[in-house]
């Protein structure tokens, strides 16, 4: 399909909205009949050619009193879908009588296969039905999506010369102009987007980053790609696009399964549809819905690629409660056996669980490959340094630091979501490290590396380019430190919290003793000091050098001893503002003090002039 085709659906798509909807829905609920309606007109016209053949067969198996027909009915109409009611869609268009009609269209809508009742249901679009039908736009709806002005359907309209009229839509070219509108809708909806639409160029970096350093890895065979939090699809669907791309210039051969999960009934029904859409209605069985963190929907499975960008920044106690409360957890992808604990918890406060999501990636990486996984997610700075040591947070970034499995962080600029201006940053997680990131970590600041937009999209006011994107790729495969790039061990983000104690002292001036001859802690003079596990010498010499010269009397409690782990881009990155020499300055007060004489004198002359 060439981009001008593809550009008069979308509009012809988008103006329906404009000419139906406007006085009956507000421009954010545009979408709740558009998206549905073009799913309802693109399964409609693929049946069209097998309509006749599934009817024949219904009514042969309504005779012989064969109650489960849904799988004889699809395999009639060739696909994984199919619709058994007597109506065509275009049937419809000669109903004048409201009523008739929306009785005759819920007819057409029952008579599809549970795959698709599913996605509609999740829609709410019988909801829909009954506001159009109120309202009298039911059928100029209808008549717009089986106009003669585009085709929707994967056979070409002839011309009255046997030409061509309008090319033939295959599944692909639907697909894409599906996304389109979604994006568009998205984009529209800006305060809502943020909670279901990662921006595409965000996509499209993750999406390097991931697959581009095992590009020459690829091989002929399957590979499976994953998102926890999967909203619309769009991580799938470019994860899906850009490894096939990479196959295609390499001549390998690949089979790519995509798998998710999403609690959003609407967004999950987008996802379903797509892949309907795009002829991968067998796929739809691997998009899950429900809750990932209390209702994991692959609890055995592993996979090769994920990418996801989960919720932060809010709660999840409910789903805390569901799992039997915070501290009674034992779920093993966020409670696990681990330096030397039995139960190492990396459970986090439960007003924010975005952490959790990445454990779940992590609790799914394959440890037989030769590729192992790799993974890309969203997150905000709340995971980089939230949480002191031996809490639940700092333990998952020890998890995954000690495990080596961080490769990279990148920083993202600010404002570069549809409903936050907020940082965010894309962690960057791989179980096969190539030699010369063994036991380091990347951080890249790419926060001044934008491109700035023409018209807002809600907070969005930049974009990542391609020059750009490929400019942060860069960065990544040279592994150098930059400007912007900074090299560090692992131990460089650790340190060992531990408490300081004093003596607590009577009134003959010596420290008090406990029965086991114990000196007695003075509470009020107890502190805490982090010292960086790659201090030399460790603990004593630390103790030995920064405490014991101000407080000789001071001694650790080494049972109270943790390890905490925390990334701050802003220390490593901070660029402390240029002072101005002090002879500037003195020139500048000069020339504001000759300028402010100059003024005053004109200001007295004046009055002196008027006396």
């Amino acid at each position: 399909m060439d981009s001008q085709t593809h550009n008069a659906i979308v509009s012809f798509i988008w103006g329906i909205a404009d000419d139906c909807l406007r006085d009956v829905y507000v421009r954010g609920k545009y979408r709740d009949v558009i998206l549905p309606m073009l799913i309802i007109r693109r399964l409609d016209a693929v049946l069209e050619s097998t309509k006749d053949n599934v009817l024949r067969r219904k009514e042969f198996l309504d005779k012989a009193g064969i109650v489960n027909q849904n799988e004889a009915l699809c395999h009639e109409a060739n696909q994984t879908f199919c619709n058994w009611s007597r109506f065509r869609l275009k049937d419809l268009t000669s109903r004048t009588n409201q009523q008739k009609l929306k009785a005759d269209f819920i007819a057409y809508l029952d008579g599809f296969s549970p795959n698709v009742q599913m996605i509609l249901k999740k829609f709410k679009f019988h909801v829909q039905v009954d506001t159009m039908a109120d309202a009298d736009i039911l059928g100029a709806v209808i008549e717009k999506f089986v106009s003669p002005a585009v085709n929707l359907s994967p056979c070409p309209v002839s011309d009255d010369m046997g030409g061509v009229r309008l090319p033939a839509l295959d599944n692909h070219a639907m697909g894409v102009i599906f996304e389109e509108l979604i994006r568009r809708f998205n984009e529209e909806n800006n305060e809502e987007a943020g909670e279901h639409f990662t921006p595409r160029d965000v996509v499209e970096l993750m999406a390097d980053i991931i697959f581009l350093p095992v590009a020459d890895k690829i091989k002929n065979s399957s590979y499976s790609c994953y998102d926890g939090a999967s909203g619309t699809g769009g991580m799938l669907t470019v994860s899906q696009d850009r490894l096939l791309k990479l196959a295609g210039q390499t001549g390998k051969s690949v089979l790519i399964n995509l798998f998710g999960q999403e609690i959003n009934p609407e967004t999950y029904a987008i996802t379903c549809a797509d892949m309907l859409l795009k002829g991968e209605g067998g796929g739809a069985g691997h998009i899950v819905y429900g809750n990932t963190l209390t209702e994991d929907g692959f609890p055995s499975r592993q996979f090769d690629f994920m990418l996801s960008n989960p919720p932060y920044g809010k709660s999840w106690k409910n789903d805390a409660d569901k799992l039997g409360g915070k501290k009674d957890i034992i779920d093993a992808r966020f409670v696990t056996s681990f330096a030397g604990e039995g139960e190492f918890s990396m459970i986090p406060r439960v007003s924010d669980g975005q952490l959790l999501f990445l454990l779940n990636n992590v609790s799914k990486m394959k440890e037989e490959t030769e590729l192992g996984s790799r993974i890309a997610e969203v997150h905000n700075g709340s995971s980089l340094f939230t949480g002191d040591a031996g809490q639940g947070e700092s333990n998952a970034r020890r998890y995954m630091i000690e495990r080596d499995l961080v490769e990279a962080i990148i920083a993202l600029p600010n404002n570069m979501f549809y409903n936050t201006g907020i940082g965010t940053f894309i962690w960057l997680l791989s179980n096969r490290k190539e030699s010369r990131r063994k036991g380091k970590i990347q951080l890249i600041d790419a926060t001044a590396i934008k491109s700035p937009l023409r018209k807002n999209l809600g907070q969005k006011n930049c974009e990542l380019t391609t020059e750009l994107r490929d400019k942060i790729v860069k960065m990544y495969f040279d592994f150098a430190d930059s400007e912007y790039s900074k090299i560090f061990d692992n131990s460089a983000f650790g340190y060992w919290k531990v408490t300081v104690l004093r003596p607590l002292y009577d009134k003959d001036g010596k420290p008090l003793r406990d029965k086991k001859g114990k000196q007695t802690p003075d509470k009020d003079l107890t502190d805490t000091e982090q010292i960086p596990l790659g201090y030399p010498g460790g603990i004593d010499a630390f103790i030995k050098t920064e405490v014991l010269p101000y407080a000789p009397d001071a001694w650790v409690d080494e049972s109270k001893t943790q390890i905490g782990y925390e990334i701050s881009f802003t220390r490593h990155f901070y660029k402390p503002v240029q002072l101005r020499e002090l002879s500037e300055i003195a020139a500048d007060i000069r020339a504001l003090e000759a300028e402010t004489k100059g003024l005053l004198d004109e200001v007295m002359g004046a009055w002196h002039e008027q006396k």
